[in-house]
């Protein structure tokens, strides 16, 4: 996966929440307890995190630094920092050294973020769509491509369906439902 894969999802994310920044951003996202507001502020704050990651190839941790939207900020502000965010990361990721390994729960390469940032935008914005009521699923082509990446040995199915089930947001027909899901972003040592 790469940068365009990021800016196809934030593309996406956008262009589906911003016609209804008006509605209310306060009520839960999905099944999660945050809100959808709090949800969009933590896609930001994902993109932007990996973004520092590839950027200085922090080798064995994450660096000392939190990004937070403010508390103020309107959904439509949101969705720009979310654009900001999702731009910083794609062109960290264009610049980065294929053979770059930088650190999220193990030396993971550039094309392992853009498949992270790309599964954070797609399904929390599954998410916030849930809250605001919206019939939203993420795009199946590049639910195949975040399934490959992240999640190798997935069931067979609809990509976008079975992305909803590995990560617990739905139901996939003769699988019970997973217990718990981590991706697979860092590489083998």
């Amino acid at each position: 996966m790469n940068a365009r894969d990021v800016d196809r999802a934030v593309r996406e994310t956008v262009g589906l929440l911003t016609p209804h920044t008006g509605a209310d951003w306060t009520v839960p996202a999905g099944g999660l307890t945050w809100s959808c507001r709090e949800t969009a502020a933590h896609i930001a704050h994902d993109l932007l995190a990996y973004a520092g990651q590839v950027a200085t190839g922090a080798p064995d941790g994450y660096l000392p630094v939190d990004y937070q939207a403010q508390p103020t900020a309107r959904p439509d502000q949101l969705l720009q920092l979310i654009s900001a965010a999702g731009r910083l990361l794609s062109t960290a990721l264009d610049a980065a050294d294929p053979n770059l390994r930088a650190w999220h729960w193990g030396p993971t390469d550039p094309s392992g973020f853009a498949a992270m940032g790309t599964a954070e935008t797609l399904l929390h914005t599954h998410d916030i769509a849930q809250g605001l009521g919206l019939d939203w699923r993420p795009p199946t082509e590049a639910s195949a491509r975040v399934l490959a990446r992240l999640f190798p040995g997935s069931p067979a199915g609809e990509p976008s369906e079975v992305l909803l089930w590995q990560t617990g947001r739905g139901d996939l027909p003769g699988h019970q439902p997973p217990t718990s899901w981590v991706w697979k972003a860092a590489l083998p040592q």
